[in-house]
């Protein structure tokens, strides 16, 4: 396999999917192209100047920046839903539109829904 697309749809926080679909992403760099996609909730995780100190967590946007070469697509009509179009995000983040992201999909080899 050569390439491999993660789908988080959950917010960051509150369970481990998120924490869960990053380390998978970046285990998969080591052999394979990876792309992680947030739809839905999940676009919350590239949210710029997240404070997860309360929570006891690491702060999983800053994560991200570990991960330079992880392609991150942040499906945008999920971020205008939210109200988070106009917000800053982290740099790493690539937005893209309905088509595009359901064309990253298809083109993966495999597609693992967190």
């Amino acid at each position: 396999m050569k390439s491999v697309f993660y789908l988080l749809d959950t917010a960051p926080y509150g369970s481990e999917k998120a924490f869960g679909a990053l380390n998978a992403a970046a285990v998969s760099l080591t052999r394979m192209h990876a792309t992680l996609g947030l739809y839905g909730d999940g676009v919350y995780l590239v949210a710029a100047g997240q404070d997860s100190k309360k929570l006891g967590v690491p702060n999983l946007s800053d994560i991200l920046y570990s991960y330079g070469e992880l392609r991150v697509l942040v499906h945008e009509p999920s971020l205008v839903e939210r109200g988070l179009f106009g917000e800053t995000l982290i740099e790493t983040a690539e937005l893209v539109d309905e088509e595009d992201f359901l064309e990253a999909m298809e083109s993966s080899e495999c597609v693992i829904l967190f």
